[in-house]
Order: C-alpha cells, then sequence, then structure tokens
C-alpha cells in the first residue's frame, strides 16, 4: 500500500461521471487526510444522475457537484502544480493531464476505469453499469492506499 498522497486531482472527459464518483469516494474511504478535486477537460454536461444514484447506494453524495474543467480549475486560482498525483481516468483526460503538467514536477497516473455512458438499455442496466464503474474506482483506491473507513 502506497501512502496517502496530500493531494489529489481526478480528471476525465467531462467531470460528471467518473472524475466526480472517484472524488466521492475518495473523499468517503479516506476523509480529510487528502485534499481531493476532480476536473474534466471540458465542461459540458452536468453530473449524470445514473451517478448520483449508484453514489448515493454508498452514502457518496454527488447530488451538489459542480463539473469543470482543467481551465477553469486554474481560473479559480487552483495551480495544478499543488497537486501531488493527478489520477486520469480516460484517455483524453491523461494527454490533457500530461501536457498541462510537462513542465511540474508531480505524477500523473492513468487508471482505465469503464465509461458507463452510453451502456445497458433498460434503467437497470445502466445502472448496473455506473455500479461496475463505481466498484472499480472503489478497488482500486483501496488497493493503492488501504482499505479504509
Amino acid at each position: 500500500m502506497g501512502a496517502l498522497p496530500q493531494s489529489i486531482l481526478f480528471c476525465c472527459d467531462h467531470n460528471a461521471v467518473r472524475s466526480p464518483m472517484a472524488e466521492g469516494i475518495m473523499k468517503k474511504l479516506y476523509g480529510f487526510e487528502t485534499y481531493v478535486q476532480s476536473v474534466g477537460v471540458v465542461n459540458d454536461l452536468e453530473i449524470d444522475g445514473f451517478a448520483i444514484a449508484v453514489c448515493d447506494e454508498i452514502d457518496v453524495a454527488l447530488s451538489r457537484h459542480r463539473s469543470r474543467s482543467f481551465d477553469e480549475l486554474e481560473e479559480n486560482g487552483e495551480a495544478l502544480s499543488g497537486f501531488d498525483l493527478i489520477v486520469a481516468l480516460s484517455p483524453a483526460s491523461q494527454r490533457r493531464a500530461l501536457d498541462l503538467t510537462r513542465f511540474y514536477h508531480l505524477s500523473v497516473e492513468y487508471w482505465p476505469i469503464m465509461d458507463p455512458t452510453g451502456l445497458g438499455e433498460t434503467r437497470e442496466q445502466k445502472l448496473n453499469s455506473y455500479r461496475q464503474t463505481r466498484d472499480q474506482l472503489m478497488d482500486r483506491l483501496r488497493n493503492k492506499w488501504g482499505a479504509a473507513a
């Protein structure tokens, strides 16, 4: 198990599904031991309702999450250089993170987490896809930093 970083930024394509789920689950598992934020390559979607629903099942509240992009993070005064670790959850966000941080001394990791959007026909099938993504994130976090909470 690795030591928890002091600060971590999760990123994906839209900051509407995977990265907010990762942020919420990280906060639930490790509390305030680590400063956690999330962003997307672009901010063109609101938080996904299925992501909210499956995280509610494990007492992770996402309904108040407001999506934002890498650019908005910086515009709001948070420099990428202030994070110890950036975890990219999509290939596009990995490329963007590596490009933006090429002059910084921080780690960028890629975790290939399933994108559940567009999977399943019925509501229950869709929820099951989102649960798989949630559970992949939970497993990855616990395997990386131990089984807290």
